[in-house]
């Protein structure tokens, strides 16, 4: 793995772990962070592992966009670095691994995009999200995308408009966070949602997870046409006639990959 000035990553058997690493600045999204976070996805993204972790280290996950940055730019740069943000989020979901936020403190704007921007994401009981522009200047317009996909409109324009913090607990209720546990508990509860996430067939998993994604915002009539047509192809995979395999011959699967 590539080493970085803002991030740290660390692989541990099948699992890459991606933390952000300015603590100081509230992990605070530069485009030079941005940069690394994409840059750390795609190559986790291109390995053998089977799942990733992002963290954070400091009290707070990430309080989004660096303002320093944004205030320097004028309106192309800070165009390009919202194209940035966007592309390094798409990079998170693109990835064929299992993607696992581990969110602890204050997660903020484009940090709050980030959580919702991941396959999964388990939060500690200190956690806190917001869309905090609302009661700013400066409108959460791009961490509001993926949110509102994760909530739903009416708890969208709550958390947009008012700019409010949304605890833990009412993160799980609208489902921005798959669970929440207490803090001491967080590093277990991250593994064992990842290892139950990463069972089976990586090719399967990687293949499923590009065709949610794809599926998630179509008609329905065109979301059926391709599952449809990508469940009807994927079961010619090996990893799919090895599960059916074992299942008719009532043994353990042995996944080619």
């Amino acid at each position: 793995m590539a080493e970085y000035e803002h991030i740290l990553v660390k692989r541990d058997d099948a699992t890459v772990t991606i933390t952000m690493n300015r603590a100081r600045r509230r992990n605070s999204l530069t485009a030079e962070h941005l940069a690394e976070l994409r840059d750390a996805f795609a190559e986790a993204g291109g390995s053998d592992a089977t799942g990733i972790v992002l963290a954070a280290d400091g009290p707070v996950f990430s309080a989004g966009h660096d303002f320093g940055d944004v205030a320097s730019r004028d309106l192309v740069g800070v165009r390009e670095l919202l194209r940035l943000c966007t592309e390094s989020m798409r990079t998170v979901q693109s990835v064929p691994q299992v993607v696992i936020a581990r969110v602890h403190g204050l997660a903020t704007a484009a940090g709050c995009q980030l959580v919702a921007s991941c396959d999964l994401a388990v939060a500690a009981e200190s956690a806190g999200f917001a869309l905090p522009g609302g009661k700013g200047g400066w409108f959460c317009h791009t961490p509001a995308v993926p949110v509102a996909r994760s909530i739903g409109r009416k708890r969208l324009m709550e958390m947009a408009l008012t700019g409010d913090t949304v605890d833990a607990a009412t993160a799980a209720d609208w489902g921005l966070v798959n669970r929440v546990v207490p803090d001491a508990e967080l590093d277990d509860a991250v593994a064992e949602l990842l290892g139950r996430a990463t069972r089976g067939s990586r090719a399967a998993k990687a293949l499923g997870k590009q065709t949610l994604y794809a599926q998630l915002d179509r008609p329905e009539a065109d979301a059926y046409q391709l599952a449809l047509e990508v469940m009807a192809a994927a079961s010619q995979l090996p990893g799919a006639r090895e599960g059916m395999a074992a299942f008719l011959e009532k043994r353990p699967p042995e996944w080619p990959d």
